[in-house]
């Protein structure tokens, strides 16, 4: 059997499930290509084939697929509608395959999961695993050990966290929002850039341990059921009494978003400032903006 050539498109859940698929794929002898970070040219690409209604990640996530075309034999591009019973996702996910399908039409496969229909990660990668011609076996396996080393490395990532809370003495910043914001090269990344040079510790909020979730959220929002903006809050809640400021990051014009962070503003007590990004903003926009957040902590910190 020939290598299969599988591409991942490096936004939206690649940020989430990034290590999962690679260690999946690999497992299976698929070769993996990733595409690049995201640039202007890759934005500008999913502008031009995204509806204009659709958030700034999506635009990104469009462009990322379109570089990926005839790069590989197959782009992944999953289908979650529910990840947890009584809880959904953004409709764009629900909707992801369908909308890169309707615009590309070629070289894709899936997964769908929604619990709720009984249709669980395990099915879906077993699904999908099928569906590329490989033995059931060896397609349990592989996910088996695409699971351990995907919750292993979070592990890592999170205790290194801890070690930085416990012992820095720096500023710190709780950078909260969904990992394909926060993390992306156009959307994430010029934020880090200013509080790196501005000798701040930056934590992350998708670095946490969600067995304390449902105790944490109701905190904020007792009726909230978007699995993702759930998890930032109960974040944020965890933190928030151990770093010195939070920034919100989202893509405009994020539905599911709008509605969290309104009700994030209204309970957090400590500083906070959300930055809605869309592909008109300024590097000095944002570096104004953030410079002035860091004095008022710098202000606060002296005056306790």
């Amino acid at each position: 059997m020939n290598k299969i050539t599988i591409g991942l498109p490096k936004a939206l859940l690649y940020y989430k499930y990034g290590d999962l698929w690679m260690t999946f794929f690999e497992e299976l002898d698929c070769d993996v290509i990733i595409s690049p970070n995201t640039n202007r040219k890759i934005l500008e690409d999913g502008i031009k084939l995204s509806m204009d209604e659709s958030c700034m990640a999506m635009k990104v996530y469009m462009g990322h697929i379109y570089y990926l075309i005839d790069k590989c034999d197959y782009i992944l591009v999953p289908r979650l509608k529910c990840i947890k019973k009584h809880e959904k996702l953004c409709t764009n996910f629900s909707a992801l395959y369908d909308l890169v399908n309707n615009v590309f039409d070629k070289n894709l496969i899936h997964y769908n999961i929604d619990v709720e229909k009984k249709e669980d990660e395990f099915y879906a990668f077993t699904t999908m695993g099928l569906s590329l011609g490989f033995p059931y076996r060896k397609i349990v396996s592989a996910y088996k050990i695409a699971k351990e080393r995907e919750k292993m490395l979070k592990q890592r990532r999170i205790d290194k966290q801890k070690t930085i809370l416990a012992t820095s003495s720096k500023i710190k910043i709780l950078l909260a929002g969904h990992p394909y914001n926060i993390y992306d090269e156009y959307i994430g990344k010029p934020v880090e850039k200013v509080l790196e040079n501005n000798n701040i510790e930056i934590i992350y909020s998708d670095l946490y341990d969600d067995k304390y979730l449902e105790k944490e959220v109701v905190k904020i929002s007792s009726q909230n059921y978007w699995t993702y903006n759930k998890e930032i809050m109960a974040a944020i809640i965890h933190y928030q009494d151990i770093v010195d400021g939070i920034i919100l990051i989202t893509s405009f014009p994020c539905g599911p978003d709008s509605l969290s962070n309104e009700m994030i503003l209204r309970k957090v007590k400590i500083p906070i400032t959300n930055l809605v990004i869309d592909e008109t903003n300024s590097d000095t926009g944002i570096l104004t903006r953030i410079e002035s957040f860091i004095d008022i902590l710098e202000e606060r910190r002296k005056t306790k």
